[in-house]
């Protein structure tokens, strides 16, 4: 098993100048699929890395508890039977040292670490009209040129560290979970404080209030949370998915989250208070995101969201012993409109002695001092604070590259008012420039590595279309990627989801317009569109800069994903989505 950090790291780098079919940016799993598939397709490529080793989200969240909230046995890639087999995971939900291990394994079994240069982080991408392709510059003094700049910099992966005031004069480590370091962080008798209550502090606060003398929690806004009941993975459950592993990824892709699990479709309104609470129960004990299976309508009528809301505060008050702690960790939002998290034990941690929560929403922090910070006129005093503040998610790494793109248009001032990508794989002005799960894709609203293959397979069919048919340079019109951001919006608003201040819109970022990011229609009808991109001939680009130009021969789509929609589990936003078509 390949070992981080050991002899076995590639350390071989690419001529300067030198010129390749592909450039991926990121190496976790998007880059790493990608890589593979150019690959068999007989094409040069080159992978700029900024960390020290595969796994891209999973490389860098390394913070205590850090785990993934879908299960063990469906997160994990679906290209390779053989690789299906091969691997065991040890639990219900896999821990963030062995989706590492996955990902190092991948990586080793099919030979990926020759052509990836680690520890280099791409600064610049142009591109050069004359030439037709892709400048691609790095902070180490690279200078490569590629047809095709594949970007899979992943929606997770920006860390978002708030500009507090004084920030620099604590005198103590300050970590954000985002960037934990490699070797831990040292815990054990400080006195600590945690900003922030979201998915990497619910994981973390119960792990660290083992380790450190004192724990206070900066809350602004309380979080639901589910218990994951996480376990040891059964054997005889890990080896009866293994016998029918393609029928389980086949009913996976059906689902609006790309992963399976019991869905019941009735509606809590027409259900009696009596069965609602049972079913309610029932999912609680059962754990996790399929909570939200509960009944078909919790995300789209605010009288259901209401009653399975009011049943987690329940549950919160049950759990926590003093009141008013209790309260202040009871949202009054809609459940799910932010993602659900999962925890192990983390209300329960409010009634240890030396865990603390304060309430920041009225009064804010003011300033770091030497000795710890400063919120609502009171010092608090810390050896060590942790920012557990989250991501600038979507496009937020897209946010730290200069891309340019035709007649020099940057991406990030064509972005300013809101990210626009045609099926958020490609965004006009741009030429062969491929956004893995990008904005306006089902991307963190799905399970990612199936969105993840998903992308790639469509870039991959896309690439050897243009091969074949001696097509240059191929982007989206104005025309189709308006149309498809509108659709994306228009869909959003059949959700409760889209009436929340979350990460989905940008809300945690100072000066981020509210743009709802995600494509909330559903996996299956996601790739169906898709579909008919590539079925009426790549509808909605341009094909070496000519709006008239038509292809052939016939295209030969070997990758084409042919997802089922699971009648069975059918939403408004499904419907919706399923109603409106892309222009």
């Amino acid at each position: 098993m390949h070992q981080e950090g050991t002899a076995q790291l590639d350390t071989s780098q690419p001529e300067m100048n030198q010129t390749f079919d592909a450039v991926i940016v990121g190496a976790g799993f998007a880059g790493m699929y990608m890589l593979h598939c150019l690959r068999k397709l007989g094409l040069s490529a080159c992978v700029f890395e900024a960390g020290g080793g595969v796994g891209g989200t999973w490389y860098w969240n390394r913070y205590p508890g850090a785990r993934c909230d879908v299960e063990s046995m469906q997160y994990s890639y679906s290209f390779s039977e053989e690789l299906d087999q091969e691997w065991s995971w040890s639990e219900k939900y896999s821990p963030q040292p062995e989706i590492l291990s996955y990902a190092n394994h991948v990586a080793d079994r099919f030979d990926l670490r020759r052509d990836i240069q680690f520890d280099t982080k791409v600064t610049t991408t142009t591109f050069n009209e004359t030439t037709k392709k892709w400048l691609v510059e790095t902070d180490r003094g690279h200078k490569v040129q590629a047809q095709f700049c594949i970007m899979a910099v992943g929606c997770l992966s920006a860390a978002n560290m708030p500009s507090f005031k004084d920030i620099d004069k604590f005198k103590g480590p300050i970590y954000h979970t985002g960037e934990w370091p490699h070797d831990g962080a040292k815990l054990e008798g400080l006195r600590v404080g945690i900003i922030g209550t979201g998915s990497s502090a619910i994981q973390s606060i119960p792990i660290i209030a083992k380790q450190a003398e004192s724990l206070t929690v900066f809350q602004r806004t309380p979080n639901y949370s589910i218990p994951a009941w996480n376990e040891k993975l059964d054997p005889k459950y890990e080896e009866s998915v293994k016998s029918t592993y393609p029928e389980l990824r086949a009913k996976a892709r059906g689902r609006p989250a790309g992963f399976y699990f019991p869905f019941n479709t009735d509606s809590a309104l027409e259900a009696t208070p009596e069965e609602r609470q049972k079913q309610f129960e029932d999912r609680w004990q059962k754990g996790g995101l399929p909570f939200l299976g509960a009944y078909g309508d919790l995300l789209f009528e605010q009288q259901a969201n209401d009653s399975i809301a009011e049943f987690v505060r329940t549950k919160i008050r049950d759990i926590v012993a003093d009141p008013k702690t209790a309260d202040l960790l009871c949202p009054d939002n809609v459940l799910g409109c932010k993602r659900l998290c999962v925890d192990t034990g983390y209300y329960e941690v409010y009634n240890q002695e030396h865990v603390d929560l304060v309430d920041i929403s009225e009064a804010p922090i003011d300033r770091f001092t030497p000795n710890g910070l400063v919120a609502g006129d009171q010092e608090y005093c810390f050896d060590a604070i942790i920012c557990a503040t989250g991501f600038a998610a979507m496009t937020g790494s897209f946010d730290k590259i200069s891309i340019t793109g035709r007649n020099g248009l940057s991406l990030l001032k064509k972005w300013e008012a809101g990210p626009r990508a045609y099926l958020g794989l490609a965004s006009a002005g741009f030429p062969n420039l491929f956004m893995i799960t990008g904005p306006g894709s089902p991307s963190v609203l799905a399970s990612m590595i199936q969105a993840i293959e998903q992308h790639v397979d469509w870039i991959v069919d896309c690439i050897a279309h243009m091969r074949d048919t001696n097509v240059t340079t191929i982007e989206p019109t104005n025309e189709h990627e308006d149309n498809w951001v509108e659709h994306v919006t228009d869909v959003s608003k059949v959700s409760l989801r889209s009436t929340c201040s979350s990460w989905y819109v940008g809300a945690n970022i100072p000066g981020r317009p509210r743009v709802f990011m995600p494509y909330i229609g559903g996996f299956p009808i996601y790739v169906s569109k898709c579909n008919e991109v590539m079925d009426n001939g790549l509808e909605g680009f341009i094909l070496d800069g000519d709006p008239n130009t038509t292809t052939v021969p016939e295209p030969r789509w070997t990758k084409r994903w042919r997802v089922p929609l699971d009648m069975d589990v059918i939403s408004p936003a499904t419907i919706a989505a399923r109603r409106v078509p892309i222009v």
